[in-house]
């Protein structure tokens, strides 16, 4: 053991020690939460002060596809949460199965994030378009490249299927999750 794991344990983690996997994860998870609130609360400021511009900008999406990467999202989530029971359970082959299965839909999900990102750009709806579409895909980009970061992380920890490394990479493809789950409505529902 290294000295700074010595001092780790000694100093404690404090109420991140309950969570489960590794504290750091929560560190990350915690300021990844931030940042997106605060991207989530300068979407909210400018609806406020163009509430027409985001409306317009909201019509032009395709909500249908973004409800159907919610429903594969979730269900991803759901998938990562049976590996992690799985891999509690000590059935390393099972967590694995469904880790592999949320890694997949998570694939699925940037396929379809990409197939209406075309549909907006083959329309001629670009970075520059308005404020809305600014931040519409400054949002969306930084979710889909945690979306990304998470299928690596999850396929990292499936290699070995042990239990705090399950958790630490399935905390993590909750949080990506939870992003979505509040983004979605904001983006393309509430007008």
């Amino acid at each position: 053991m290294s000295t700074a794991d010595c001092e780790q344990q000694e100093a404690g983690w404090g109420i991140l020690e309950d969570l489960p996997g590794d504290p750091m994860i929560w560190v990350l998870i915690f300021s990844e939460l931030a940042a997106f609130g605060l991207f989530l609360g300068a979407f909210v400021v400018a609806r406020l002060i163009h509430p027409a511009l985001f409306a317009a900008g909201q019509a032009a999406l395709d909500s249908r596809l973004a409800g159907l990467n919610t429903v594969v999202l979730v269900t991803s989530g759901w998938a990562a949460a049976r590996g992690t029971a799985a891999a509690r359970l000590g059935k390393k082959r099972v967590s694995r199965g469904w880790l592999v299965g949320a890694m997949a839909l998570g694939g699925l999900f940037v396929a379809i994030k990409l197939v209406e990102y075309g549909g907006e750009i083959g329309s001629g709806i670009g970075l520059e378009t308005s404020t809305f579409f600014t931040l519409y895909f400054l949002l969306t980009g930084f979710h889909l490249l945690h979306v990304c970061l998470g299928i690596v992380i999850l396929a990292v920890v499936c290699r070995r299927a042990e239990v705090v490394g399950v958790e630490t990479g399935s905390a993590f493809w909750h949080m990506v999750d939870l992003i979505w789950i509040v983004m979605f409505p904001l983006l393309y529902l509430v007008r």
